[in-house]
């Protein structure tokens, strides 16, 4: 997906294989030019499974005997506000359609000066239903004590898996934010169809295609994510969903036309067995 991208929409990005060792591990991450600390996760993934911030190279070796399968290794990006925007377009069209944009309220808490890291999760509305993950991801830090104001996020992954919390912004919707997407969709003419989640320096930013990074493109598997927390009742979310399945439908019936073959019946199906098992596996290692 980010060789799809243009070069410089997206952090930079190394691929690392589970059973190489780990000083060749730490030979490609110096080759690459990689500072602490930065994120991994499955080159396969999904839901924020095995989602990390790398602090240091313990961490890391931590992290490499434990992931069963390829990982990227990527830039922390250091930008305030993560989007999604859902954006698909038919081939013969020029112009695409937005049908969703959401901003991520990630899981995060502020210091008083006097709790505990675990006290503030024990009083947050949503962490503190996730006891469980928040022991096993902060450990070895929930006896500190935050100062006044200090900002410290309990999850780096924009998910509802992972506590995250979405605020729809289909207000900010307009000529100028279709146009980057748009641009988007035409860098390889292959992109018709998806999610981008992006971190940005500000909505008007975004709009005027300057200071954001693409995190990822999601393709035809893309849940359109802005029927969750936006207000939106039971009856719309699933007529969003089959105004969706609709427009994929559209598409790649085209392609098919124009010599992209569909999967055989089997072939979907074994793939789909295929990604049930390894996304099993991954949350076991989570």
């Amino acid at each position: 997906m980010y060789e799809q991208l243009p070069p410089d929409s997206h952090p930079k990005t190394i691929y690392i294989l589970h059973d190489l060792s780990f000083e060749e591990v730490k030979k490609r991450i110096c080759e690459a030019a990689f500072n602490y600390p930065f994120i991994v996760k499955p080159d396969v993934g999904m839901k924020g499974i095995l989602f990390r911030k790398i602090e240091n190279e313990d961490q890391l070796e931590k992290y490499h005997s434990r992931i069963p399968v390829e990982y990227i290794v990527q830039d922390l990006v250091d930008l305030p506000i993560e989007v999604s925007v859902f954006y698909y377009r038919h081939p013969t069209q020029e112009k695409g359609v937005i049908s969703g944009f959401i901003q991520k309220e990630l899981l995060e808490v502020y210091g008083d000066g006097k709790s505990t890291l675990w006290q503030l999760i024990l009083e947050h509305p949503r962490a503190k239903h996730r006891l469980e993950e928040m022991r096993h991801r902060h450990e070895h830090r929930l006896d500190r004590v935050l100062e006044k104001g200090q900002h410290f996020y309990l999850s780096y992954a924009g998910n509802h898996n992972r506590g995250a919390r979405f605020i729809n912004l289909e207000k900010e919707i307009d000529d100028r934010l279709l146009k980057v997407f748009d641009d988007l969709s035409h860098y390889t003419n292959k992109f018709y169809y998806g999610r981008y989640d992006i971190k940005c320096k500000s909505i008007e930013d975004l709009k005027q295609g300057e200071n954001f990074s693409i995190l990822e493109f999601n393709g035809c598997g893309a849940e359109p994510n802005h029927i969750y927390d936006a207000g939106m009742r039971l009856g719309k979310a699933y007529l969003e969903i089959l105004k969706h399945w609709k427009a994929l439908y559209q598409i790649s019936r085209y392609n098919h036309k124009n010599g992209t073959p569909y999967w055989t019946f089997r072939r979907g199906q074994k793939f789909l067995k295929q990604a049930k098992r390894h996304f099993k596996m991954l949350e076991e290692f989570d």
